[in-house]
This record gives structure tokens, sequence and C-alpha cells, in this order.
């Protein structure tokens, strides 16, 4: 069955790519992100890591899908493999990456995006009300770590409402929803921001203004500094999440594209409007409205295990010193935004996967997305049974942060260096409706990767406590959260060593065990896509 499939409006496009790339780190993660690496300091890095490693992401990657779109091509094994000497066979197993990546974080963001649409319901029953913060705190644990019927109901409707929305296809199904809520989602954000730059010291229990978390997140810390090596992979880090970059996604909607049709605006207009709901509105809810009624240094205690907490356990809280009415508004409208968020990116996940599996296995669009569906059933349901042993975040820091970094590494050498520059600029600027800066041509052959080559070297290697001074003065020894210690579960076996209690001893075994068991079924789910694309290479060369 052919896939013919196209975009309905340039206007849904591209708000269904900036849907791919708007997601719950835009204001679950960003904020953290700046309070964690010097405030003031940390957008620096962020904004030239934005211009010099997202927009020329932005760019390739909408290039590299207009481009295999033209052969039928909408997944990135083959998109890869046709931007490659024939001779190189081996790129289309590197274009592996672009499925398994979507795959592996759908898996667990489904079930992410259901908490959200969960604590919507709450919010508008009101079971958040006359409740104490330790209250609404022990809600969200005992959500989580012990999952009950509720939990499992939101997830599996959570999942079947994506896999109905992708059986819809592109036009009738993910456009409209990005139509729908991308404009909610900004909508909503304003008038969230709107209370968070409002907060007033004495009124509604506020300790501080808002103007004290501003400056706590704007203002750049004393003692920080631009040049530090850690705040420039912590801002390259923000960039590869916030965009959705070398997870295939891109190139898949891109591909679905006419060939006339111009990817250097879009990706422009897609990026730029990223950026803008992560710095003007994502900044300015959680910690203005958090650091009003706690006070900064309570704030910096609890982001250190990232802004699921805050967003999850303190702001229910929050919400309900503003009174019932302005409570559930503003419940709605911020676990709403977080819904939309997540759903239109899952959805910009799955699209791949079914491009996939339509054009080499020949699966009707509803096929194809009902395979889908019990495919992140099936991935998904160790993360949410054993949550608390570490499954959810395995699959995070290795599908959605490692295997990102990878795969971008890869595909901007293939584009600038084996595909080559002359023939990708020409990609890039073929019908473009801007005239797109020629600087750029030099920032992609060598400024991108090398600042990739930066960002990888430095997650692989990461010293103690991120200080790479250190490195420079002979003292490199390796950070239990580097990729190769992390490998070694370094962090995990040095807790099993100092503990001396029977229990805990035991759940840290345990722990252990699930987090080696999860890993086993990543590697599983990427040979299981490599050999896919290999049996569909041969029927290519039958």
């Amino acid at each position: 069955m052919a896939n013919k499939e196209n975009w309905g409006s340039r206007v849904g496009l591209v708000l269904a790519m900036a849907g791919n790339a708007v997601g719950l780190g835009n204001f679950l993660r960003f904020p953290v992100q700046a309070v964690q690496n010097g405030g003031g300091t940390f957008i620096i890095p962020y904004l030239v890591c934005f211009l010099l490693m997202g927009i020329p992401l932005l760019f390739v990657e909408w290039s590299m899908g207009r481009f295999g779109g033209k052969f039928g091509d909408h997944s990135t094994p083959f998109i890869l493999s046709n931007m490659a000497p024939k001779k190189q066979f081996l790129w289309k197993y590197v274009g592996v990456f672009g499925i398994f990546t979507n795959l592996a974080v759908a898996a667990y963001y489904c079930y992410l995006e259901s908490w959200t649409l969960s604590y919507t319901w709450h919010s508008i029953a009101g079971s958040f009300q006359g409740q104490t913060a330790e209250g609404i705190a022990n809600f969200f644990n005992n959500y989580v770590l012990n999952p009950g019927t509720e939990a499992y109901a939101f997830w599996i409707f959570c999942l079947v409402l994506n896999t109905y929305i992708l059986s819809r296809g592109l036009s009738g199904g993910v456009e409209k929803v990005a139509k729908v809520g991308m404009p909610l989602l900004i909508v909503f954000g304003i008038f969230l921001a709107y209370k968070g730059l409002t907060v007033q010291a004495g009124v509604d229990g506020a300790i501080f203004s808002s103007s004290e978390g501003l400056n706590f997140l704007w203002a750049p810390t004393p003692g920080s500094s631009v040049w530090d090596p850690k705040i420039w992979v912590a801002a390259a880090g923000q960039i590869f999440f916030t965009l959705s970059v070398g997870m295939g996604s891109i190139q898949c909607y891109a591909s679905y594209m006419r060939q006339r049709d111009d990817v250097a605006l879009n990706a422009m207009s897609a990026g730029w409007m990223n950026g803008f709901v992560e710095v003007c509105l994502g900044a300015a809810i959680v910690i203005p409205i958090s650091v009003g009624y706690f006070g900064i240094d309570w704030v910096i205690e609890n982001t250190k295990n990232g802004g699921l907490g805050l967003g999850f356990r303190t702001l229910p809280y929050l919400f309900q010193q503003w009174g019932p009415v302005i409570a559930l508004i503003s419940g709605v409208f911020w676990f709403g935004l977080l819904f939309f968020a997540g759903i239109t990116s899952s959805l910009a996940m799955g699209t791949p996967c079914m491009g996939f599996l339509q054009d080499e296995f020949k699966m009707s669009r509803e096929k194809s997305a009902w395979t889908f569906g019990a495919a992140i059933f099936f991935l998904g349901l160790p993360t949410v049974l054993f949550f608390k042993y570490g499954v959810f975040d395995e699959y995070d820091y290795w599908a959605g942060t490692i295997s990102l970094v990878v795969f971008a590494l890869l595909e901007i050498i293939l584009f600038a260096w084996i595909f080559g520059m002359e023939k990708g600029w020409k990609e890039i600027t073929s019908y473009a409706d801007i005239k797109v800066p020629v600087v750029f041509r030099f920032i992609i052959k060598w400024v991108t990767p090398t600042l990739l080559l930066f960002v990888f070297i430095g997650a692989f290697f990461k010293p103690v406590g991120n200080d790479w001074s250190a490195v420079l003065q002979g003292r490199w020894v390796l950070d239990d959260g580097s990729v190769v210690n992390t490998i070694l579960n370094s962090g995990l076996h040095k807790k099993i060593a100092a503990t001396t209690d029977g229990a805990q001893l035991e759940e840290l075994n345990k722990q252990l065990t699930y987090i080696n068991l999860s890993r086993m079924l990543l590697v599983a789910m990427f040979a299981t896509v490599a050999a896919m694309v290999y049996i569909a290479y041969r029927k290519r060369v039958k």
C-alpha cells in the first residue's frame, strides 16, 4: 500500500513541528537547568548553542527529510542510506536510531503524559483543596511509586488516544491536534506566566514577590563563569532535549512535504516558536511561583532531582493559595498545558515508526498505528511496574539523552562530509522563502560537529563534580554520572557496598537487577529494529 500522505497546510506543518519540539522539558526541565547552572550565566551558552547547534541541526534534519521524501522514504534508515554512497551500506543501520529512539522514548513518555491527564481530572474534582503541601507530595509519590487502578487506567487511555489520533493520519489526526493544542498551550501558558509574574509578598500567603524568583533565574549567580564547561555541556544538552533533534521525527515529518515546499523558514519558525515557549513562558511559571512561597534556598534544594517534583508535587499546593476558583483554573491550565505539550511530542514519535512500517512492510495507516500502540504498551509496561527501581530513568537516559547525541553527531557527519556541503547547502536553500545566511554553511560543516563531539566526550567522560578545570590539571577522575561509570553501575555499587541494612540492601540489589534487565530490553529493541531494516533492505534488493 503506497504511502502518499501529505500535510494539509503549511500552518499545520509548522505547528506540528513546533509541537514536536515543545514538550514537558520546556516547562519542567529548562528553568531547573538554568537554576542549577548559574542562572543568568546559563542563558548565554544556551543561546549560543541554539544558534550554533540547534538551528543548524534543524536545517539539516528538515532538508534530509524532504530529500528522502522524493524517494518515497519516510524513516531515517533509508533516508540516510539514500544520502550515502552505495558502498557505504552501514548508514541505514545508523538510521535505526531514528526508529529505536522514538519507540523507546514514547514507551515511557506516554506514562508521564498520562500523569498530566490524571492531575487535570483531580484539579477539576477539587482533590487538592484543603490539602497540605506534604499531603499533595505524598499523593504524587504514591501515584508513581505504587501505581493503582487509576494510574493504569489513565495510562491505557493515553496510549489508546495517541494511537487513535495517529490512525487518522497527518492532516486528519496529527495536524488537527497541533492546530488546537498549540494555541491552547500558549494561551494557558500566558495566563500562568501572568500569575507567576504577579506574585506579591504578603498577598495570598506569599513570602516574596515574583521579582525575587526572576532575579534568581536570570541574574548570574555570584562565582559562576560563562566559560565553565559544565554550563556549556548543560546548555547543549538542553538544546537537544528541547528541540527534539537527533530523534528522527523531524526527518519523518519533513519527508511528507512537497518537494517545492520551503524547509529553511519552516525550520526557523518551529525553532523560534519553541524558544519563545521555553524562555518566555516556561521560565515564568514554576520558579517564580515556587520562590514566591518557599524562598530561594528551598527551591535550590528541591530542584536537585529535576523539575517533576516542583511541577507535580509543589504547584498543585501553591495554586490552592489563590482561592478555589483560580486554583481550579490554574490547575486545569497547568496540567492541560503539560498534556498538550506531551501529546504533540508523542504523536511525533509515532510517525517515523508508522512511516517505516507503511513503506517497507506495506501496512495500512490504521494497522501501522495500532502496531505502534501495541509496541509501546509492552515496552512501556516495565517503566510503569518498576518505576521505583529506576527503569523509567534508564529509558530516559539511554534513549532520551545519549541516543540523541550519538545520532545527531553521525547524521551531521553524513550530511556535511559524505553527502557533501555542496549538495547539502542546495537542499537547505532550494525553494527557501528566506535567504539563509551563508555563514551557516561553515557552521554546519565545522562548528556544529565540533560542539556535538564536545558534548559527546563530555557525557562519556564527565569528571567528578563536572569539574573540567581538574581535567586540565591532569586530575581526570570519572564521575558516577558519566556514561562510562553509568554502564558500570558505579554509583549503585558504591551504595550497595556501603549499606548494612538488610532490607535496604535487598531493595538496592533489586534496583540493580531491574536496571540491567531494562538495558537488555533496550539492546534487544535496537537489535530487533536493525533486523527489520535488514529484512526491508533484502526486500528492496529483490
